[in-house]
């Protein structure tokens, strides 16, 4: 049953309030009615009996007191959804903005999503490959896992998630079924062309659909789009088996957009002013992620979060590491020396790499080349520390190509171009490349079958 109220008790910001209302449930959609005619979208975010309190989309000037009438729709937000979203360009609550027409859905479903029962989750194995050597080698994305890359304000997160977007791809067999859902929330007008124009120019716009939330957009919008995102995701993947791969970018503005709700809405803040449910909040995101059985499709995401003053501790990528297996870590050094994309590899990981790589997924030299770069690297910075005390001319000669090791590493391997594609392949090969110019003394996590198969005596004599 619909019911139509008359009149709002108070208007608190962007918050109206209505007494003595029948049977409200919580995140119910509402149909606000103005004087002039217009019509805003709301929505139920807190109720204490039969007061009910709603957060207007659009803002609250120039509703009145007295004649507003406000509409009850008995559902809660629910996104329009047919195969034809693939590419299109939304808005954060889901409604075209790329002049195409409306979209006429085949189906609606609540943005909030099913949870998944953990019973019927399926193990990510197989991988998802992006070009990048650091990401693809060392921190390989695996399907239906949850990847964040943490980085920093003004680094390249934005470069990397176009090149992602663009080189993205699984096997060969399956290319058909994959596409990408790119969220971008609270971004400027200049970056949410460069991101459109970019998978435009590039030609992947057809396997992408776009949820595009701008900076002087309500805030509420903004929470409200990477939920419409993952319903478009989910329903790509299970209804339709195909694999999705999720980007959402800067999960820490849409975490600031949640604390400024919350505060609008009275509520007791937590560490740094965000609420004190963030973590089950984020969680109720990322879980979104996954594989089911009986469903031949998948949802991976990739989150980009911006780290206030560069600091990892802070509440969001703190909550994020603990949800989500693994991360990818952006380092500032790296980015201004000229390294794109500037992966520090020592803090990244990948927790479910290890069941998805070697023989039969990717090569079966995968894993312990990964681990030998890992140690070769982290003795790299051990010989840096080293140097900077006693002087490079004072290092042994072990020392000294541990050092050509490590700035070969970070040139060669780590740094590649923005429209660089590189495969698995050339990614393994370079990979034993550098690894060639050490002694095989200096490579124990590789055992002589590997060094027999694939370490070249002419790197090293070289």
């Amino acid at each position: 049953m619909i019911f139509e109220y008359i009149g709002v008790k108070e208007i608190q910001g962007s918050l109206i309030v209505l007494d003595e209302v029948e049977c409200p449930s919580f995140e119910e959609m509402v149909e606000i009615r103005l004087d002039n005619g217009t019509k805003r979208s709301g929505r139920i975010i807190r109720l204490e009996g039969d007061r009910a309190v709603i957060q207007v989309f659009e803002g609250t000037k120039g509703i009145s007191l007295v004649n507003t009438r406000t509409v009850l729709k008995g559902k809660p937000m629910e996104l329009s959804l047919a195969p034809e979203i693939l590419g299109r360009v939304f808005n954060g609550v889901g409604e075209p903005i790329d002049a195409l027409g409306k979209i006429y859905p085949t189906e609606k479903n609540n943005i909030n999503g099913t949870p998944i029962n953990p019973v019927s989750r399926v193990y990510p194995k197989n991988y998802i490959s992006t070009g990048v050597s650091s990401i693809d080698t060392l921190i390989t994305l695996i399907r239906g896992q949850k990847l964040p890359i943490f980085s920093g304000s003004g680094m390249k997160h934005n470069e990397l998630a176009v090149q992602i977007v663009r080189q993205a791809n699984i096997t060969d067999s399956e290319e058909a079924n994959f596409c990408v859902v790119f969220a971008a929330m609270g971004v400027k007008n200049d970056i949410a062309d460069y991101f459109r124009r970019s998978f435009e120019e590039s030609g992947v716009l057809e396997k992408v659909v776009m949820f595009i939330n701008l900076a002087n957009d309500p805030i509420i919008e903004r929470i409200l789009t990477p939920r419409c995102a993952l319903t478009a995701a989910e329903y790509l993947a299970f209804k339709h088996n195909m694999h999705v791969l999720v980007i959402m970018t800067d999960m820490t503005a849409y975490a600031e957009a949640c604390r400024e709700f919350s505060s609008s809405n009275g509520e007791i803040p937590g560490r740094k002013g965000f609420p004190g449910y963030l973590y089950s909040d984020l969680a109720s995101l990322y879980e979104r992620a996954g594989m089911i059985k009986g469903s031949g499709g998948s949802v991976t995401q990739i989150p980009i979060l911006t780290m206030p003053n560069d600091d990892i501790t802070h509440p969001v990528p703190d909550l994020t590491g603990y949800i989500t297996e693994g991360q990818i870590v952006l380092d500032r050094t790296l980015d201004s020396s000229g390294i794109y994309p500037p992966v520090s590899v020592l803090p990244s990981l990948s927790r479910l790499m290890k069941d998805g790589i070697g023989a039969g997924y990717t090569r079966e030299d995968h894993s312990a080349l990964s681990n030998q770069l890992f140690a070769s690297y982290a003795k790299v910075q051990d010989v840096r520390s080293l140097a900077s005390v006693i002087g490079e001319e004072e290092l042994s000669s072990s020392d000294k190509k541990l050092l050509e090791f490590g700035k070969r590493f970070e040139n060669e391997f780590v740094k590649q171009g923005f429209n660089e594609n590189r495969t698995l392949e050339q990614s393994l090969s370079l990979g034993w490349k550098l690894l060639s110019s050490l002694p095989k003394s200096e490579l124990d996590r590789v055992d002589n079958d590997m060094l027999a198969k694939y370490y070249s005596e002419d790197t090293a004599e070289n």
